[in-house]
């Protein structure tokens, strides 16, 4: 069979997926307005893995797990934004992880808000000011995002739903050979987890030659001004400056992952049976050793899996208080959950029970 051919076959195709897109797109649509009807919520991550779990189970072919993720993630972002058009806050600046993690949820269509700090993302979902929220929680490597622990016991938002995206940095210049680069801007945290890299191709540099900003965006969008310089930068910041990628996945650690929450306000997750469950625990201070481990103890006895668990100062007083943020696994209306919660009524506060990534 010729190239031509095999083109031709491949046009047909995708004028047959364009129909049945667009057929499931009119579904959509009358999904969306029996929605209105009921106010129920547009976002279900829960029947949104449901989809993909079914897809991945039934293909026979090429397509894998994660390309099937990829297409339908886009797929359902499409269909949100015909339901209903959302607005999107996350932590900024456009082209930041965040971003990238938000994008991997909501799509590109979404209407999203990059905000200056974390709390201007709870801010502006708490007031309305956007639907859902996306910040970061924790590093695998640099660890948990105090921040947002804190804005989590501090509001009455819930997690919607959790995301976990691999840190990939890239080389981005407009240069046409790496002799004619003069300088190479990066945060200091991002030249520091790509310093294998740094060091095989530049280490005759000096010091100056690495030009530290305030993130790795700034860091595209002055490399996409400056023809003679290069970004170390995210996938997505060299796609919004339009900087030509040179080197993809420069980061020394491939292990190295975030994890975001997304946040909503008067959000409740349908039950997905492969959930994890948030919480703040206040623990009452009676003065008696072991306060602590015995309510650890009530977990095991339920047969609950920790999987876990961060102090923070309570900051009330002048003694050392500290609550709990802790995540196990299960739903949050399952019995031995709420043999717990029931308990504890007064000590726990429910952050969310949303699908588990990992």
């Amino acid at each position: 069979m010729t190239l031509e051919e095999l083109r031709q076959q491949i046009d047909e195709l995708d004028n047959q997926m364009l129909d049945i897109l667009n057929k499931r797109m009119e579904v959509v649509k009358h999904v969306g307005e029996l929605k209105k009807t009921t106010q129920t919520v547009i976002y279900r991550p829960e029947r949104e893995k449901q989809i993909i779990d079914r897809l991945a189970a039934m293909s026979q072919g090429l397509l894998n797990r994660p390309a099937i993720e990829a297409i339908y993630l886009e797929i359902f972002a499409v269909s949100r934004n015909l339901e209903l058009p959302e607005r999107i806050a996350y932590l900024g600046p456009e082209g930041s992880f965040t971003h990238q993690a938000a994008e991997s949820r909501f799509g590109a269509m979404s209407d999203y808000l990059a905000l200056p700090s974390i709390r201007s993302v709870f801010e502006s979902v708490d007031t309305g000011r956007a639907r859902f929220g996306v910040v970061p929680i924790e590093n695998n490597l640099e660890g948990i995002v105090k921040e947002t622990i804190d804005l989590l016991n501090e509001t009455d938002l819930k997690i919607v739903s959790e995301v976990i995206i691999p840190v990939h940095f890239t080389f981005a210049t407009k240069a046409e050979k790496l002799s004619d680069i003069k300088k190479i801007y990066s945060k200091d945290i991002a030249f520091g987890q790509c310093e294998n890299f740094l060091h095989e191709y530049f280490s005759s540099k000096e010091e100056d030659f690495f030009a530290q900003v305030d993130s790795t965006s700034k860091a595209a969008k002055l490399a996409s001004q400056q023809p003679d310089t290069a970004a170390v930068c995210s996938h997505i910041a060299a796609k919004l400056f339009d900087v030509p990628i040179l080197f993809e996945n420069i980061q020394d650690s491939s292990q190295n992952r975030t994890r975001f929450f997304i946040i909503g306000k008067d959000f409740v997750n349908q039950r997905s049976g492969n959930d994890k469950t948030t919480i703040i625990a206040k623990l009452p201070e009676d003065g008696k050793p072991g306060t602590l481990v015995r309510f650890l103890q009530e977990f095991e006895s339920q047969g609950i899996n920790l999987v876990k668990i961060e102090s923070r100062p309570a900051k009330e007083g002048d003694s050392f208080h500290f609550w709990f943020l802790m995540e196990f696994d299960g739903y949050f209306l399952d019995e031995n959950v709420q043999n717990i919660m029931q308990k504890h009524v007064s000590d726990i506060k429910w952050l969310g029970s949303y699908v588990k990534m990992m």
